[in-house]
């Protein structure tokens, strides 16, 4: 888990305070067992300035040591753009980020094994074709197949890693052409999305600290919105985010004054040794201890929304109800709540409610003046001169739904923001969060910002993509959850080409594109906007109209808040009925009807000609929580994997995009979309083992020692290419390892699932893979134990394929031991040698499938070395049963042979 050079806060000083940090101490303080509690700081450190500097030093060298293998590209402007900038003219802005290639001394060796790979692949094969000589013919012409298709699907993974890019956002830059020295800002405005499902499985603490940790970013808080999507459309919903706006009324300007990092407080108050680098630590600590103390009541608050809502209703129902009617929710106005209801109604039930828009929070600029006060005991001991008390707009809403029409699941509820938002705030640029994400860096939307205003492309690129970061996952990463050799390989590769894909949060897009409509180089003058492509909606055809227009535009408030059409319009697009018979989630907004609608909707943005940029920060950007039990880990795969497979049957399919797709680009998708099938032929191999139970010596290929030692220099090259990835990667052989277990563990449990499924859904014409809300809700029974979710055996269906390959392989060897102690003696040398490398294949396998192992022996897993016990345990049981069933039946059934 990455973290600040300088923990706990972004090394900015505080309002008034001496920038050098040389003339007042630094404070570090941490909790105790892993955790703050209220009003009690058990540790605290007071240091020298030299010392916090020699720990940021130190951060810094450990970032110069994962950039080693990193070279910087000359900055360089084409020369329109370039005598723009140098004439001081309206339209010239320089270059803000830095853009970097690996080393030639190490790309080229890089390059050149996958040529030698590509080489010994092609021989190797050949080879096999010409000694086509094996015991089973049919299963040899089947793992023939099997390798032209390994060979295949490596190849459109591979091929894209030839030319990696780096991009660092330049953030002085930013700050020196669109910060004016008068306070004020030019920035351009930023409409962000967090959107949840069910406020159970996604519990309400995760979302209100992923709506605290946006309201108190670092940008001008005029330029920005943020909304929440709330697809369950619960009460408890809007009631937690109005407790969320007013014990933001705290936090944030405790944030800007303290420059305090991360600011989603849950995730603050657990980090320990944090440093504050301000000059009155002793006002700090005052500060803090008072926040926390309005934090755990703030919290205490949101657990007992259910109770509040429920008595509260029981009070209403009892005075305003008549005999037989519904049990209504109420709000705390004394009106009913139009969305989902405690007890379900008729038109008040998941699935079937009407539209809620609530604006929580007005414009800062509205003259309703609607900005919460700081309703807390202590904020008379808060100092707050000086300090931007402010917050951004904020608004709840929920899609009005019914079971007469697909609700489209999360590409619906991110449309319907997108659709609201322009009618509130319009801003040229959306973000989009999961509700169990957090702005970790609260400098990462300007960070983003650094690619969609360079003067290279930015004009050209669509959108922003943010690495995705856990904190919940254990150190080892046992189920690959972390994917650094994707988030850290894959896509630093596609940076040297049209741009990341869309990975579905911490995703910034320029509206535009989001609209459907052509990059600048494309565009053409004359575009529609009407309601066939965007909806009978004219306030919205008119936002359109003025996203086309705008060059950069800002959020500015709406006039018309109070005005009854304009409530009745918003609710109108709101719906999830209003994308029927437009081009929404085809041309328009996100991708419906597949399970992974982000990688779609990147694939219509780059089908269209727009590029993207990867972005990573010193500090994480965003960080949010990950599925470590494996059952739900597989059911994510099921769902990603489902979708990308449904999307080669589809009018997605990359093969036939339009030319200004880039190459290898559709080669990635293209990759992306087959890559399941591969599991096909993995599953096939890894049960081979079963032959050990055959009396008679079975070979697949012939010369078995020559076939052995060529497909262990052809694994042995993919490992040394990924030594070398690793370096340029900044990741680490554990990362790589990782990766290569949980691919063989989906391939023997999670894509043949999808591909039985695709099989059933291509013959029946059902529906596609079904999306199943990730829960968050930890269910463990150790509350203790930070890990315990991982260590929960909960056994499904889909784990039946690498259990029994787990088994056979198991019972292999131990038949295997079994046999060399029968028949070790009478076997010639070269019945030995075959066996030994057999065996090998056996061992490889359930080394790749450990992780599966422990998954399955529950609890017992927490000690990972009781694995070196269990194993040979089986293997010699296996072993002593195979000796005793070949005595009984040498003695009583001579005549069979086992």
């Amino acid at each position: 888990m990455s973290s600040a050079p300088v923990p706990g806060t972004n090394g900015a000083a505080a309002p008034g305070d001496d920038a050098t940090g040389l003339s007042e101490p630094l404070l570090a303080v941490g909790g105790s067992d892993g955790g703050f509690h209220a009003g009690a700081l058990t540790k605290v450190v007071v240091a020298t300035a030299l010392d916090g500097k020699a720990k940021a030093n130190k951060g810094s060298v450990k970032a110069e040591a994962k950039d080693g293998y990193w070279v910087e590209v000359p900055r360089q402007l084409d020369a329109t753009a370039a005598a723009d900038l140098e004439s001081g003219g309206e339209g010239g802005r320089p270059l803000m980020f830095q853009e970097k290639k690996v080393k030639a001394s190490l790309l080229y060796p890089y390059r050149l094994l996958i040529l030698i790979r590509i080489i010994a692949i092609v021989l190797f094969i050949g080879w096999r074709i010409k000694h086509n000589n094996s015991d089973v013919m049919w299963f040899w012409v089947t793992s023939v197949v099997a390798d032209v298709w390994f060979t295949f699907s490596w190849l459109l993974y591979q091929l894209p890693k030839i030319n990696p890019i780096k991009r660092v956002p330049d953030l002085a830059a930013l700050q020196q052409h669109y910060d004016l020295p008068d306070g004020s800002s030019i920035l351009p405005g930023i409409d962000v999305f967090v959107t949840t499902a069910d406020s159970v499985d996604e519990p309400v603490l995760y979302t209100m600290n992923c709506v605290l940790s946006i309201l108190a970013v670092d940008y001008p808080i005029d330029r920005y919105a943020c909304y929440l999507s709330d697809d369950s459309g619960t009460l408890i919903e809007y009631e937690a985010l109005v407790e969320t706006a007013n014990f933001a009324a705290l936090w944030v300007p405790f944030c800007r004054k303290h420059s305090i990092e991360p600011r989603a407080p849950e995730n603050y108050f657990q980090r320990e040794g944090m440093i504050y680098t301000g000059r009155s630590p002793g006002e700090f600590m005052n500060d803090y201890s008072h926040v926390c103390m309005e934090y755990e009541e703030f919290k205490a608050r949101l657990a007992a929304l259910d109770g509040t809502i429920r008595e509260r209703s029981d009070v209403y129902n009892a005075l305003k109800a008549t005999e037989g009617d519904a049990k209504a929710t109420w709000m705390a106005n004394g009106t009913e709540w139009p969305g989902t209801w405690v007890e379900p109604a008729e038109n008040h039930v998941k699935g079937h409610h009407a539209g809620v828009v609530q604006v929580v929070l007005e414009h800062p600029s509205s003259s309703s003046k609607s900005q919460p006060e700081v309703q807390v005991s202590s904020v008379s001991l808060l100092n707050f001169d000086g300090v931007d008390v402010r917050l951004p707009m904020l608004v709840y809403m929920a899609r009005a739904k019914s079971p007469d029409y697909d609700h489209n699941k999360k590409a619906g509820n991110l449309n319907a923001p997108l659709r609201v938002s322009a009618l509130l705030s319009n801003a040229p640029f959306v973000i989009n969060f999961d509700c169990d994400h957090y702005i970790n860096d609260s400098k990462a939307l300007r960070a983003a910002m650094c690619f969609m205003l360079d003067a290279r492309d930015g004009d050209n690129t669509a959108f922003v993509q943010f690495p995705q970061r856990f904190e919940n996952v254990d150190p080892t990463d046992r189920y690959g959850n972390h994917n650094r050799v994707f988030f850290d390989g894959a896509m630093y590769a596609l940076n040297g080409f049209q741009g990341p894909s869309f990975v579905g949060t911490g995703c910034m897009f320029r509206r535009l594109a989001l609209y459907g409509i052509d990059p600048p180089r494309w565009r053409s003058d004359d575009i529609q906007v009407d309601t066939v492509k965007f909806g009978n909606s004219v306030p919205l055809l008119k936002s359109v109209l003025a996203a086309l227009n705008q060059d950069r535009g800002i959020v500015t408030p709406p006039a018309n808040l109070d005005d009854s059409s304009f409530l009745a319009e918003m609710t109108t697009v709101v719906s999830a009925s209003f994308d029927i018979g437009t081009d929404w989630g085809r041309g328009v907004g996100y991708i419906y009807k597949i399970a992974t609608e982000d990688m779609v909707t990147g694939f219509r943005i780059h089908g269209q000609g727009w590029h993207s940029m990867y972005c990573t920060m010193e500090v994480d950007a965003f960080r949010g929580t990950a599925p470590i039990n494996l059952a739900d880990r597989l059911y994510q795969i099921v769902r990603w994997a489902g979708g990308s497979v449904e999307m080669f049957f589809s009018h997605n399919n990359p093969l036939f995009a339009g030319p200004r797709l880039h190459p290898m680009q559709r080669t990635v998708y293209l990759n992306y979309n087959i890559y399941p099938v591969t599991s096909v032929f993995i599953l096939l191999y890894a049960l081979c083992p079963v032959m050990w139970l055959i009396p008679e010596e079975i070979l697949i290929q012939r010369p078995f020692t020559r076939y052995v030692i060529y497909l262990i220099i052809t694994i042995a090259l993919i490992h040394i290419i990924g030594l070398l990835e690793i370096r340029w990667a900044g990741t680490n052989w554990l990362d790589w390892w990782r990766n290569e277990q949980f691919f063989t563990i989906a391939s023997l449990s999670a894509y043949p699932t999808v591909l039985l499924h695709m099989v059933v859904k291509l013959l029946t014409r059902g529906k596609g893979i079904r999306f199943k809300v990730t829960s968050k809700q930890t269910t463990a029974e150790d509350d203790d134990d930070k890990y315990a979710e991982m260590y929960e055996l909960r056994w499904v269906p889909i784990m039946i394929p690498a259990a029994a390959v787990l088994f056979s392989n198991t019972m292999a060897i131990g038949v295997a031991m079994g046999k060399t102690v029968v028949y070790g003696a009478v076997w010639p040398k070269e019945q030995q040698k075959n066996a030994a490398l057999g065996l090998l294949f056996n061992l490889w396998l359930m080394i790749l499938l450990q992780p599966f192992a422990l998954a399955i022996i529950g609890r017992r897993s927490k000690n990972p070395n009781i694995l070196f016990v269990l194993f040979p345990v089986a293997f010699v049981v296996f072993a002593l049963v195979y000796i005793g069933v070949h005595f009984f039946v040498v003695n009583f059934f001579p005549s069979m042979e086992i």
